[in-house]
């Protein structure tokens, strides 16, 4: 059915007659001077409620729809129902649906619009203008065609409106379902690449031709299965580097372990060797200050020996000038003996002249000569010893001196000996004490090294667990198939010379 013929039915059914509209077009004065009016007061009540109020972008806009409006009312007041007006109403109706006004506000307008102008035409008859002198049949006539009128407008215009929003359902339930066909579509390839996925299959890819709003969905599925497979073969080539440096690890480990173990007992014989040492370092300061006390009374005493042997290079000198006096004397001796004789040589001569009374006298004079000449003899004799003696006494006296020099040399050497004792026995006493902190020292990093052995046995169990964590890891990832397999032969090789590296601890 069209829309004139629409438009028929409804006003036939109204009873929209000739009369209806006779009289509508009588009223047209009336709704031509009061429809501005009309809809200053409706605008007015838009303006009061934001959710109508909101729909208009601008007052500009609004004024433009109330002049609109303005127009359609006086047009409707001709009572001219023809195309036009049909298309007119049509095109309003699809105007609320672009702005989402719903019925229910433009049912209050068309009441409030309806309601001053029927109040207009009470108004007119009461004060006897327009309308004064007719009967209330004919303005009953009016209001009852303002009354259709302003029905059948709103009913074209709500029957425009929901004729839209049919086809507005219509139209996005076909989108629905036409989406829904596509999103199945992609569900299923989806699916299908998931299962083969979710079976260990990275290669899935998303296959068949998808809508463009599912493309990316594809080629995010397609990337994020690649990168999985990238994933998963890095993970292969690192579980196969993981086991083998994990070998390599716990042969080290176990290398680590005996070596550390050698070095704990090591560490014990070097603390026993340290403590032994500490004892004979001890012994030796003890026997350092024992030396140091001996040499400090040989000190003394050559000290004492020194002074003594002075005593007796002075005694030597003492000797020497006595010997010299005694030599002086002997000379004196000496010369009354060549006196002597040579009185007793000139008492034999005057004896000898004497004759037989001087005999006697020669006698004596003989004997005081040989007695002269022993003393003489003796003398000489005395003079040689005291020589002898002299000279002795000089080499004593020199012997003396160089005694003397040399226990003074002694007592020099035998006190840098002592200072040199003394620091010997401070030294060793350092040494002990320092001693004692090493073999403190050692005995901690004995501990240490214990500790460190429990630790090294802890980690070759760990490795040991880690070994058997890789091998699992493994067991599972080789279950994935990624396709054609692409090794890195030069980071293959790296990770070779690395566990062999692990596994010979060079």
């Amino acid at each position: 059915m069209s829309v004139n013929q629409q438009l028929d039915q409804r006003m036939a059914f109204m009873r929209f007659d000739h009369r209806s509209r006779a009289a509508l077009k009588a009223a047209k004065p009336m709704v031509d001077g009061e429809i501005q009016a009309a809809l200053d007061s409706f605008y007015d009540q838009v303006r009061a409620y934001p959710e109508v109020r909101e729909l208009f972008a601008s007052r500009a806009q609004m004024d433009a729809a109330q002049a609109r409006q303005g127009d359609h009312w006086r047009k409707l007041a001709s009572a001219e129902f023809g195309p036009d007006y049909a298309a007119g109403v049509q095109r309003v109706g699809q105007a609320h649906v672009r702005a989402g006004l719903e019925p229910r506000w433009y049912i209050g307008g068309y009441a409030l619009v309806a309601e001053h102008l029927i109040r207009a035409v009470l108004a007119k008859r009461t004060k006897g203008g327009l309308f004064g002198g007719k009967g209330e049949g004919e303005i009953a006539d009016q209001v009852v065609a303002l009354l259709k009128a302003t029905f059948l407008d709103m009913d074209l215009a709500i029957s425009s409106y929901l004729d839209i929003l049919q086809e507005e359902r219509e139209r996005m339930a076909a989108e629905r379902q036409a989406a829904e066909q596509r999103q199945a579509a992609a569900v299923a390839a989806v699916g299908q690449a998931l299962s083969r996925l979710a079976a260990g299959d990275l290669s899935a890819r998303v296959d068949g031709a998808l809508s463009p709003e599912f493309l990316s969905l594809k080629a995010d599925f397609d990337h994020a299965a690649a990168a999985l497979a990238d994933t998963v073969k890095a993970v292969e080539r690192a579980t196969s580097g993981i086991r083998s440096g994990v070998d390599g690890i716990a042969h080290a480990a176990d290398d680590l372990a005996q070596r550390t173990e050698h070095q704990a007992a090591t560490l014990e014989e070097t603390a026993a060797a340290v403590e032994q040492l500490t004892a004979t370092v001890e012994r030796t300061a003890k026997s350092a200050k024992a030396v140091s006390a001996q040499v400090s009374e040989a000190a003394a005493d050559a000290q004492r020996s020194g002074a003594i042997v002075t005593r007796a290079a002075e005694a030597m000198t003492q000797i020497e000038t006595s010997s010299a006096k005694v030599s002086q004397i002997l000379g004196v001796i000496d010369e009354i003996a060549f006196q002597t004789n040579l009185l007793a040589l000139n008492a034999g001569v005057e004896a000898a002249r004497a004759g037989d009374a001087g005999r006697g006298f020669a006698v004596v004079a003989q004997e005081v000569r040989a007695l002269a000449q022993r003393s003489a003899d003796a003398a000489k004799e005395i003079k040689t010893l005291i020589a002898d003696s002299s000279r002795q006494v000089g080499e004593g006296v020199d012997l003396v001196g160089q005694t003397n020099q040399a226990l003074r040399g002694i007592v020099q050497k035998v006190g840098v000996i002592d200072a040199l004792v003394d620091e010997i026995a401070a030294s060793a006493n350092e040494q002990a004490s320092a001693l004692g902190q090493v073999n403190v020292a050692v005995n901690q990093l004995d501990q240490v090294t214990q500790r460190n052995t429990a630790m090294v046995q802890q980690s070759t169990e760990a490795t040991r667990a880690l070994r058997v964590e890789a091998a699992d890891l493994a067991s599972h990832v080789s279950g994935f198939r990624t396709g054609p397999a692409s090794g890195d032969n030069a980071v293959h090789q790296a990770r070779e010379r690395v566990a062999t590296f692990a596994r010979s601890g060079r």
